[in-house]
């Protein structure tokens, strides 16, 4: 007598044996299709025409939205750098002034001009203003900052060689800031007492006698520390 298994048993028969093997075949791939992305951070793009606020600073009206430019630094609209050709020091009191952060924010906005931008926000500031990687006309504007020496890049240990590679080249040609005594962004916005666009150049001819570090030209003169003009 032929005997006949129930459904159940020849359903049970197939598939416990299967799935005890895919289950250890098949563990990291199914953790990962069970995992919980919500909590992941959603980043938000921003496309449409611009204002530019400072030299790593961009406003969207349309969004009430301002923006920086990641991995990048510049000098602030009321700090001054100082010309390193310093001829005479008798009949001079300080070196020529240079007006590096409004001269940066100049050259961002000729960049962006009146063209569409859109930045990708890769994080956020310490003081909740997204960081972002911008781009108008398929140009970095970043990059382009870095070309014409008129930013930085913002860390010294940045992973990022194209932009090192443009501050290098900027650097050895003396462009923009690179052709001055600036000093270091960070260390002026914590030395610096007086922020407003009234300051006087004379304010940072004597921070640059005190520094402890600067943006220098890779020339020998920018060794050479300012004297203090307020003694």
């Amino acid at each position: 007598m032929k005997r006949y298994l129930s459904a159940a048993a020849v359903l049970a028969a197939i598939v416990q044996p299967a799935t005890a093997a895919d289950l250890v075949k098949n563990t990291p791939a199914t953790i990962g299709q069970q995992q919980d992305w919500s909590g992941a951070p959603v980043y938000p793009i921003y496309k449409g025409r611009v204002a530019v606020m400072d030299g790593r600073t961009l406003w969207y009206p349309q969004y009430g939205q301002r923006v920086r430019l990641v991995d990048v630094d510049a000098c602030e609209l009321p700090q001054w750098a100082l010309d390193p050709k310093w001829g005479n020091r008798q009949r001079q009191k300080a070196p020529s002034p240079v007006p590096c952060g409004p001269l940066a924010k100049a050259w961002l906005k000729r960049t962006v001009g009146n063209k569409p931008v859109e930045c990708s926000v890769v994080a956020y500031g310490n003081d909740g203003i997204p960081q972002a990687r911008c781009t108008s006309a398929g140009r970095d504007i970043a990059a382009e900052m870095l070309r014409v020496g008129w930013a930085r890049v913002a860390s010294p240990y940045s992973y990022n060689s194209q932009y090192l590679a443009y501050q290098r080249h900027a650097m050895a040609a003396r462009y923009g800031m690179w052709a001055t005594y600036v000093l270091d962004m960070n260390e002026w916005r914590r030395k610096a007492v007086d922020k407003t666009l009234g300051r006087q150049p004379i304010a940072d001819a004597n921070l640059l006698a005190e520094r402890e570090s600067e943006i220098s030209p890779p020339f020998i003169d920018a060794r050479k520390k300012p004297k203090r003009t307020d003694r």
